[in-house]
């Protein structure tokens, strides 16, 4: 049985067969999934869907994208929501510099904001960095006491080695399983096995051989099989061993 540790199901393009696609999943393989927001819609909506869903757990915060939208009163709301205890993380939130949707400075300001509420309520982020890797590395460098996932972790080698040492679960997307992921190929075949996870995005980043159509959990085998190939495993080795270290990232019984 997979775990898919980052999956968006409040995104729009699962609005035709949303409760059809998540009824399916145990039957197809799928035990847990973790639904995080990336903003206070989406936050509020990723609750409501755990609700929903015995073997959905919510993560709850504001993208680096949508961190212009937060207001003196967001931090508060988060909270609250974080309460329910289907909430396993803060998340997703972090840095992005490629599109700089937010202003840069906020962006700053409103990830340090979330990870004290991670600090206070001791819980695990979910952390989205792209093209920031300084600026990232010195404000996680800052919460010592605060851990969990990078997500879609496409960093170099040392990159990696720093933030494993630090205490960091790192995760994998479809991408790895592209021509051009020869990095994140070297990044897997380093790490310590018990910081490896794997996740979809969906509907993102879908892996070959769907690439460019919707992704979802249900593709989730193609990115274990790419991790189990790299250590030299069996696929259900590979299920097995990510599955598990979700559950000790997100604190899941």
């Amino acid at each position: 049985m997979y775990f898919d540790t980052h999956a968006h199901y409040n995104d729009r393009r699962f609005d035709a067969d949303r409760q059809e696609l998540l009824g399916s999943l145990p039957a197809r393989g799928i035990s847990l999934v973790v639904n995080p927001g990336s903003s206070m819609d989406t936050s509020r909506r990723a609750v409501e869907l755990a609700d929903a869903f015995s073997y959905i757990c919510a993560a709850v915060g504001v993208h680096p994208h949508d961190s212009r939208t937060m207001d003196d009163k967001s931090i508060e709301t988060l909270e609250r929501l974080a309460a329910h205890p289907k909430v396993v993380a803060i998340g997703e939130i972090g840095l992005d510099y490629h599109y700089d949707h937010s202003p840069r400075e906020v962006q700053r300001a409103r990830f340090r904001e979330q990870m004290e509420l991670a600090r206070r309520l001791a819980l695990p982020v979910i952390i989205h960095e792209r093209e920031a890797t300084a600026d990232m590395l010195e404000i996680v460098s800052a919460y010592p006491d605060v851990t969990g996932v990078f997500h879609c972790f496409a960093g170099s080698v040392e990159t990696a080695k720093r933030l494993l040492a630090w205490g960091w679960y790192l995760s994998f997307t479809g991408v790895i399983t592209y021509k051009n992921a020869r990095v994140s190929h070297e990044v897997i075949s380093a790490m310590p096995r018990d910081r490896i996870m794997i996740e979809t995005d969906a509907p993102y980043l879908t892996p070959i051989p769907y690439r460019g159509q919707r992704n979802s959990s249900l593709y989730l085998p193609y990115v274990a099989q790419t991790v189990a190939d790299l250590l030299g495993i069996s696929l259900q080795e590979a299920a097995a061993l990510t599955a598990e270290n979700g559950k000790q990232c997100f604190g899941i019984e």
